[in-house]
């Protein structure tokens, strides 16, 4: 409504404001309380499920002001997306109020995540004079969790976990003080009334509470035994970083056989005793989403050779919860930091459950009795072309939107079948899951079909569309056709890219490289570097690699031996040279696998560039077989990282719509170099020359604006190398930064090209 104007400043008026956006759990309304107050303001202010409702009546010209301070000025991690403002009858409030939440209406599409501890929680923790010091549950408006306890929407504690729990009469009296920051804070809770930790031996039994649970718990980590710490998300298995038989110990407990662990410290100065931690990695480990961070490691970081072996990066996070801060304070040096589950497993975050699956993996057990009401995983960052890009999104990012200029139907996206996440939308947001994993086993599936089911519960969104992947196999396939609404079948690769353009707002015309390990094609083929023009009216595959036969089929992905194998066989035929990764396989093998190329048995032909850098990692002797996913390309990638070769190897592109990349002339000459000149530089040379190739495509194209998307665009070496041509040869370069470049990223790039395809 369009307000009157009034000559007179000093009249009196009632004002209604409707307000949206990321407005409940970050003390939004307290902070409104204290502004009606100083603008001298009766009326009140409430939650709502689509954001907060305010009513003022006062002078004019004060409520002006209150108006001009809500749009300038807002507390830690708010956001006003709508303000409208209506002017009402007078009532004649008496004074300023928070009220009851109005139940009712759409809920919001925005949610704020969980939030890591504040700097002045953490000094009430540490404080011996504060009646929070060394409270596990301490937090204020300002931070503590979120998503993780709230059961539904608008955000109040008797619609989180944290229900039951009754305030004592002193955190009443908090709870009611305007000047306070824990004025109506949610999770308000103290000693005297809050959740309680409790140390339990791997069959249940308590062991101890409280503050001896704490003490008790660092006492056996110097011990050198693991953990099971129930954190904000789900439980985590924390063991001695320093103590190489306590890593070990874990590792075949887990059977995580040289999958690097993330490191939990107390703090920046410890982290940088492990990690070289320049501002902007300082940055985002202090965020208050508290992810893991990938870093170079320091030269002498005193950590066990098992924590990450053979790798020049450590997983680095700051303490997410009050619970790890005094955790790694009293504990005084890195802690691994692990995902409660079992191998392939999801997640373990209710307490019954976690001693049934990890009662063989820990030793004891530090939980607590407040309910997770949804799992998160620990979120991770990488720094790629200097820019922090998430790799897993989950706690401390999710659920925040994705806000898009073109409106939606009310939609859901089921994503992949390898790091999932779903997706729903409704006008102008994306709401991305938290990362559920690969879709490989029974308890992984059903935490799917739960987040489906919660999601769509959560947000009061009923689907009218559905996407899916091609592939007709997916969990997250055959769950689409058995939902309700118009089924969206969307390449996988056309998703990847359609995701870098969901984050950047792009729209076509578009210059799209999606590389990664397999995605099925529209007809069928087995691609994996794909090099897309996206129209207004369309798109087409400008370029991929000439195919490379994966030799066994999908044990090609776990062995990078046979990749190495199948280029051999496309360079010499079975004149196998005296090559490390020849020698992994005897005689009679070799036979049995040229035959098996020779004949095209059991060899689908793939265009993957996933597959390419494998098998360049074996030929180099760097990885023969994946002890984890990517672990091949990984060290390839480190082993480039060290060199400072400019030089690339010839390569060709030949033929038309789509043009293959035809790897045999650059793998001939990689060939020959070997034992030539350093391992470090051939991988050097491998990378400088796929990123002629991408600048040679993209030239080709003739459009401004490219985006790099797929899991191969993790590799910091090449995005490096390839953005930096990119941009020198006068292109506009995207990668994807919030939202995942793996398939991790699918669900946002499915749905993002509804709007395209509607169109």
């Amino acid at each position: 409504m369009r307000l009157v104007a009034n000559l007179d400043p000093h009249a009196l008026r009632h004002l209604q404001l409707c307000i949206e956006g990321l407005v409940q759990g970050v003390g939004f309304r307290p902070w409104l309380h204290r502004l009606a107050v100083q603008f001298d303001q009766n009326g009140q202010v409430a939650n709502r499920s689509q954001g907060v409702i305010v009513e003022l009546e006062g002078r004019i010209d004060q409520q002006q002001a209150l108006i001009a301070t809500l749009q300038s000025q807002l507390p830690p991690f708010a956001e006003i997306h709508s303000l409208r403002i209506e002017q009402r009858p007078w009532v004649g409030y008496c004074d300023f109020s928070i009220v009851t939440s109005h139940i009712g209406g759409k809920p919001s599409r925005l949610v704020l995540p969980d939030i890591a501890p504040c700097a002045d929680c953490i000094a009430d923790i540490r404080n011996p004079d504060s009646r929070f010091y060394r409270y596990p549950f301490t937090s204020c408006s300002h931070c503590g969790p979120r998503y993780s306890i709230l059961r539904s929407q608008p955000y109040d504690r008797e619609r989180t976990s944290m229900a039951r729990f009754r305030p004592c009469s002193v955190c009443e009296r908090e709870y009611g003080q305007p000047d306070n920051r824990r004025f109506h804070a949610q999770t308000i809770a103290c000693p005297a009334c809050g959740p309680v930790v409790s140390l339990c031996d791997a069959q249940g039994q308590t062991l101890a509470q409280a503050e001896c649970a704490l003490t008790q718990t660092v006492g056996r980590l110097h011990a050198g035994d693991i953990v099971a710490v129930k954190g904000v998300g789900g439980f985590q298995l924390l063991v001695d970083a320093a103590n190489g038989h306590a890593v070990r110990r874990l590792r075949q407990r887990k059977q995580r056989a040289e999958k690097p662990f993330a490191l939990l410290l107390a703090d920046i100065a410890t982290a940088q005793a492990v990690a070289q931690i320049d501002a902007a990695a300082e940055a985002v480990l202090t965020r208050p989403s508290a992810p893991i961070v990938l870093l170079p490691r320091q030269p002498h970081d005193g950590v066990a050779d098992a924590v990450a072996p053979g790798q020049a990066f450590l997983g680095v996070m700051l303490p997410a919860s009050p619970l790890h801060q005094l955790l790694a304070d009293a504990f005084g040096g890195p802690l691994v930091a692990t995902s409660g589950n079992r191998h392939h497993a999801p997640l373990c975050y209710r307490n019954d459950a976690a001693l049934q699956t990890l009662a063989d993996i820990a030793d004891v057990f530090l939980w607590h009795d407040r309910d997770i009401v949804r799992p998160l995983d620990d979120s991770v960052v990488k720094f790629i072309a200097a820019r922090a890009t998430v790799l897993r999104r989950a706690r401390g990012y999710a659920p925040l939107p994705l806000t898009v200029k073109q409106p939606l139907p009310p939609s859901i996206a089921l994503g992949g079948h390898y790091k999932n996440t779903i997706a729903l939308a409704d006008g102008h947001s994306i709401i991305a899951s938290p990362h559920i994993g690969d879709l490989d086993d029974n308890a992984t599936l059903q935490a799917f079909d739960a987040t489906v089911s919660d999601m769509q519960t959560f947000f009061g969104i009923t689907p009218t569309h559905v996407m899916h992947d091609l592939h007709p196999d997916f969990h997250s396939t055959r769950a689409a056709a058995a939902m309700h609404g118009k089924k969206h079948a969307v390449q996988h690769h056309l998703a990847h890219v359609f995701s870098a353009m969901a984050e950047h707002g792009l729209e076509p015309p578009v210059t799209g490289f999606a590389w990664d390990g397999v995605g099925i094609g529209e007809g069928g083929e087995i691609l994996g570097s794909e090099c897309l023009s996206i129209q207004p009216d369309g798109y087409r595959c400008l370029a991929r690699l000439y195919p490379l036969p994966l030799l066994g089929g999908d044990r090609a992905a776990r062995e990078p031996r046979r990749s190495a194998l199948s280029v051999l066989y496309g360079l010499l035929g079975d004149r196998w040279p005296d090559l490390p990764c020849v020698g992994q396989f005897q005689a009679q093998e070799r036979a049995l696998l040229a035959s098996m190329l020779r004949n095209g048995v059991n060899c689908p032909p793939a265009s993957s560039a996933g597959r390419l850098f494998d098998a360049v990692a074996s030929l180099l002797d760097l990885c023969h077989v994946n002890s984890f996913e990517g672990q091949a390309a990984m060290l390839l990638e480190q082993a480039a990282l060290r060199s400072v070769c400019k030089a690339d190897y010839p390569y060709r592109i030949s033929g038309d719509t789509p043009a293959l990349i035809d790897w045999h002339l650059m793998l001939s000459a990689l060939l020959d170099d070997i034992g030539n000149i350093t391992v470090e530089d051939i991988a050097a040379k491998f990378h400088n020359t796929l990123a002629a190739v991408i600048v040679d495509i993209a030239s080709r194209a003739h459009q401004a604006n490219v985006v790099l998307s797929g899991g191969v665009f993790q590799n910091a070496c090449l995005g490096e190398k390839t953005v930096t041509a990119l941009e020198r040869a006068g292109f506009s370069v995207y990668l994807q930064q919030h939202w995942p470049a793996n398939d991790g990223g699918l669900a946002i790039g499915q749905i993002y090209h509804l709007s395209w395809s509607r169109s």
